[in-house]
This record gives C-alpha cells, sequence and structure tokens, in this order.
C-alpha cells in the first residue's frame, strides 16, 4: 500500500545560495522600496537596544535620589522610543510585504510559464502534485522568509552585536563571564531542542502515515469488503497508532528533561551573571543601574541567540525550496511562439510521410518503441492504425504532434521536414481527440471555445451542432455556462466524447488524430459520436486508432504496427486476403465478416 512521502531535508548547499542569489534578481526591480524598508528595519532593531540603557539609567536616578526630576525625562525618552519602533516597523512591514508579493507575483508567472512550455518528457518524469508543490508551497515558504525571516534574521544580529558591544561598554569583566556562560547554555538548549522537534517530526510522519491508511481505506471500502480485509485493516489501524503513542511518551520524557534543562541553565546561568555582577558592585567596578541593564541585555542576547536556531532552520528550508525551484527553470523548454496567423509557407496541405522512424522514450533507453517505420498517407485521406496494446501507435501520433522527438528518421509534411515548421504552427493545425477526455473545470462553453479563445457564441453553438452535443446541452437549465465539474465529471462519457470533438470542431484542423475515440462508449452514445466523428472528418486528413477494427474497414488505408513494427498496410479486403496475416488474425478474433 501506498505510504506517505516525506521530503528529505535540505542542508544549505553553494547552488542553494547561488539560487537565493538569483531569486534575490526579482527584487532588483523595486529595490528602492526594499532598500527603504532596510532603513526601517534598522531603525527599530537599534531602538530596541536602548530600553534597558534607559531603564538602568531610572535604577541608578532612584539610587542618587534623583528620581523625581528624572522620571519625567526617561518616560518621555521611552515613549518616544515606543513610537518610533511602532512607526517604523509599519513601515518595514508593509515596504517589504509589498516588495515581496510583487516579486513574488513574478516569479509565479515565470515558473508556471515555464513549465507550460516544457516538453513532454518533462512531464512523463514528474508528478503533477510535486510541480503543484513547486507553485504553491515552495514560493509560499519564500513568501515567509522574504517577508519575515529576513527582517527577524537582521534583528537579531543587531540585537546580538550591538548588545554585546553595549555589554563591554558598561562592563568588560562581566562581559567576559557573561559570554563565557549563556551562550554555552543556549546553544546546549538549541540542540536539545532539534533533538526534541526530530522526535515531534516522526510524530507528525506516524500521524501521517495513519491518515493515509484511513484514506485509502474509505476510497477502497468496497475492495475492503469484497475481500473480508475488515479485521486486517482494524490490525494495521491499531499498529499505526500504537506506535504514535509510543512516539509520543518517548518524546513527553524528553520534553521533561527539556524543561528542567532550561529552567537549571538559563536561570542558572542568569543567577550566576546576577552574582558576579553582585560581586562587582560591592567592589565599586559597576553601579546598581548598570548591573539592572546589563542583567536585561544578557536575558535579549540569550534569547536571540536561542531564537537564531529557529531563523536558520527557515533559511535552510528557504534554500531548499529555491534549490528545488531553480531546479525547473534549469531545464530547457520548447521553442513557442504565440500563433496569431499562419504563414503560408507553413500551412499544411494533409500529406504527411515518415522516412526510417525509429523512437526510444528518454526514460527507458534501450527500449525501442517504434523500429524503422516508413508509411505515405495522402491529403483527406482516412487512415487506421490497428494493432495490440503497446504496438506504438499512440506513439505514432504524439511524434506527429512534436511531443517527443524521433531517436532516429524523419517525420515530413508536404514534403517538408516537420523540423524546419515552427512547432507551435505545426500543432495549431493538428487536432486530438484522444479515448480519456480531459475537460477543465470551467463551463461547457468555455471547454468547447478552447479550440478557438477567439470564437463568438454562434461559432462554439454551430460546433456543438456538428458535434450532436447542442441537444444535451440545451437540456441543461444553464446551457453553454453548465459547469462541467472536475476533469468532466459532470457529464457521461458520451457527452464528453461530444464536447471534445466540438472542441476540435472549432479548431478547424488540417489533420485530426482519433486515440480510440469510442471505444469505451455504450451503443447509443457511440452512434452519436460516430456521427460527430463523420462531421469532423470531413475535409481533413483522419488518422484512427482503433482497437476495434468494426471501426476501420472503411478507411482508405489500414496500417499494422506489431511491437513497434509496420507489418502490413492496405485496405481493409487487401489485407484480409493475406493469409495468416496479422490484420485478418486480428479480424477473426473479433468475428469482423
Amino acid at each position: 500500500m501506498q505510504q506517505a512521502e516525506h521530503p528529505p531535508k535540505k542542508k544549505i548547499t553553494l547552488s542553494g545560495l547561488r539560487n537565493a542569489f538569483k531569486l534575490y534578481s526579482y527584487i532588483k526591480p523595486y529595490r528602492g522600496i526594499y532598500i527603504l524598508g532596510l532603513f526601517f528595519l534598522f531603525g527599530s532593531s537599534i531602538s530596541n537596544l536602548a530600553f534597558p540603557k534607559l531603564l538602568g539609567d531610572l535604577v541608578n536616578s532612584g539610587n542618587e535620589g534623583n528620581l523625581g526630576e528624572d522620571l519625567n525625562r526617561i518616560a518621555l525618552l521611552l515613549v518616544g522610543i515606543l513610537i518610533i519602533q511602532a512607526v517604523f516597523s509599519y513601515f518595514r512591514t508593509i515596504l517589504f510585504v509589498k516588495v515581496t508579493e510583487r516579486s513574488l507575483a513574478d516569479l509565479r508567472q515565470d515558473t508556471y510559464n515555464h513549465l507550460i512550455c516544457l516538453p513532454v518528457k518533462f512531464f512523463d518524469k514528474r508528478r503533477v502534485g510535486e510541480l503543484n508543490s513547486r507553485i504553491s508551497s515552495d514560493i509560499s515558504l519564500l513568501q515567509e522568509t522574504m517577508t519575515s525571516t529576513l527582517a527577524e534574521f537582521v534583528r537579531q544580529v543587531i540585537i546580538i552585536v550591538g548588545g554585546i558591544a553595549l555589554l563591554t561598554f558598561t562592563s568588560f569583566k562581566l562581559t567576559l563571564f557573561m559570554l563565557a556562560i549563556i551562550p554555552g547554555v543556549v546553544l546546549a538548549a538549541v540542540f536539545f531542542g532539534r533533538f526534541i522537534r526530530r522526535y515531534s517530526r516522526k510524530a507528525q510522519r506516524a500521524v501521517a502515515d495513519s491518515n493515509t491508511i484511513v484514506e485509502e481505506t474509505l476510497q477502497g471500502i468496497q475492495s475492503v469488503k469484497a475481500y473480508t480485509n475488515e479485521f486486517f485493516e482494524m490490525f494495521r489501524y491499531k499498529e499505526k497508532t500504537l506506535e504514535i503513542a509510543a512516539i509520543g511518551i518517548k518524546a513527553g520524557r524528553y520534553r521533561g528533561a527539556f524543561s528542567s534543562f532550561l529552567i537549571l541553565g538559563l536561570f542558572g546561568a542568569l543567577v550566576a551573571v546576577i552574582w558576579r555582577g553582585a560581586m562587582l558592585l560591592a567592589n565599586g567596578d559597576i553601579n546598581a543601574g548598570e548591573l539592572f541593564s546589563f542583567v536585561l541585555y544578557s536575558g535579549f542576547i540569550g534569547g536571540t541567540i536561542g531564537g537564531m536556531a529557529t531563523v536558520f532552520t527557515r533559511i535552510q528550508r528557504f534554500l531548499g525550496a529555491t534549490e528545488d525551484l531553480f531546479e525547473i527553470f534549469n531545464e530547457e523548454v520548447e521553442d513557442l511562439t504565440e500563433t496569431i496567423s499562419t504563414d503560408p509557407d507553413h500551412q499544411l496541405g494533409g500529406n504527411i510521410s515518415t522516412k526510417n522512424l525509429t523512437f526510444e522514450y528518454p526514460s527507458r533507453p534501450g527500449e525501442t518503441v517504434l523500429k524503422d517505420i516508413s508509411l505515405e498517407i495522402r491529403a483527406h485521406q482516412l487512415v487506421a492504425l490497428v494493432g495490440a496494446s503497446g504496438a506504438g501507435k499512440t506513439t505514432m501520433t504524439s511524434l506527429l504532434l512534436r511531443l517527443h522527438t524521433p531517436t532516429k528518421g524523419s517525420i515530413e509534411f508536404d514534403g517538408k521536414d516537420g523540423r524546419i515548421i515552427p512547432l507551435s504552427t505545426l500543432r495549431s493545425q493538428i487536432a486530438l481527440v484522444p479515448q480519456d477526455i480531459f475537460l477543465f473545470g470551467g463551463s461547457i462553453g468555455e471547454n468547447i471555445s478552447y479550440g478557438d479563445p477567439k470564437a463568438t457564441s454562434e461559432q462554439i453553438i454551430e460546433a456543438a451542432k456538428q458535434a450532436n452535443a447542442w441537444g444535451f446541452i440545451q437540456r441543461f437549465p444553464e446551457g453553454l455556462d453548465t459547469l462541467v465539474g472536475e476533469r468532466g465529471t459532470q457529464l457521461s462519457g458520451g457527452q464528453r466524447q461530444r464536447v471534445a470533438i466540438a472542441r476540435a470542431l472549432l479548431k478547424n484542423p488540417r489533420i485530426l488524430i482519433l486515440d480510440e475515440a469510442t471505444s469505451s462508449l455504450d451503443s447509443e452514445s457511440e452512434r452519436l459520436v460516430q456521427d460527430a466523428l463523420e462531421h469532423l472528418m470531413t475535409g481533413r486528413t483522419s488518422i484512427v486508432i482503433a482497437h476495434r477494427l468494426s471501426t476501420v474497414r472503411n478507411a482508405d488505408q489500414i496500417f499494422v504496427l506489431d511491437e513497434g513494427s509496420l507489418v502490413e498496410q492496405g485496405t481493409h479486403d487487401q489485407l484480409m486476403t493475406i493469409p495468416k496475416g496479422k490484420y485478418r488474425n486480428l479480424s477473426q478474433l473479433q468475428f469482423i465478416p
């Protein structure tokens, strides 16, 4: 059974850092706003360091008997700093958000535009969920980092560096003592915390696995019951939940130990600093206000060092996300152009020929799918490709559309090598109606107009009528505005086929490819679809892939493929006269006279 997948944790690498710098090129158009945001960030961070100093001055004023006259002055300074911090934080936030949102909008567009221009062989090796993750979760992670993590990192660096500088100025001896104790305790706490988080992630993975069991079982409940495996699934789920409980108990013990360590370590370190400061105070090396400020700065620095671990983890995830994202940008795109009109020199007449065509998929090297195929198809002919599953029929059509590139040999259109015809121009003149129709989740009208986005309502309706789809479309209360659902699930198989045929009619192609277009339909739907296909094939070169040979008897030519080789060709009557012929054998198996 399928288990939940967990991506490996990305480490900081040189390529990841390079990709991060590439990412910041998207900020370049907005660098003025970004620099202004950095100014406000520095201002708000530096003003933060003034609080412990002012509070220390307040303590000194009390000791010296000047509390009354200094109270108002220090209070006004504190209020002023708070206002500065509030204003600076506000402008820093809105400026960073503005730059981030605009930069990531550009990045999303570039990523999507690059993805959609990649060749089919790229998608053969990737899962849709993985690619969707690149645009959604990875870019959202970049958004979090660019908006808040960078600001937090800069703030923490300023507090640590500025705080240590102020501590050194206040008391060099006490600073050395503090640096010998607190950072070590904080780093130990950080590593202990990371160890505990590993157990939390382990528990999360176990929960994800248990959720997978529930999801698979409920989705396949019919199979579970048909095979009487209810108790097997109950036992499997019980094992996983007990595993979660065991991990949780162990993690709880570590969390308890961690809490005790924090109390002893961090508070013990602060007690040690105060003890040492008190000794210096007794010797006259430091005054009470300076000691008070020192303790506050020590707490600031200790907490900030601890927070650096979280920021560092976010930066790791950020660099990992940029590395995954820019892997896509390293892939070579197809040479596509927007087709507004077709150049007469590249207009297809409908003649097709292949010469010594050989192909093997890049993902399966050494496994030849098509072997040295040479054939001729004349304009406006209806030709059929037949053969057993895996014979190479669908692969032939993908090569015609140049979804893949032949390993050897060539494909010519009207005597011209297909490679000299611009890719978008070639595909704009070929339409494919596959067996498994994909409809977008919008309306029927939107799906039909996908064949020609500039089509008018009248043209869409006319295409629907020719495809025998207008009858059922009119029966829906919302007509062409009826939503088809995800992948067209609100329509029947025959209805989806007729919408796809209407879409192809609207495209008005020179070459039509039908891949098992009626194989999974009932008799009534097949009759309506077949009638629509007659309209669609009129005046075009039509290539039909079929397992049911009864649908191709009237073809002008039939090409028989077997294990990637062209073994026979001719009309139905000619092929039936070949003794022990492949086509004749297939026909007899299907009881075709």
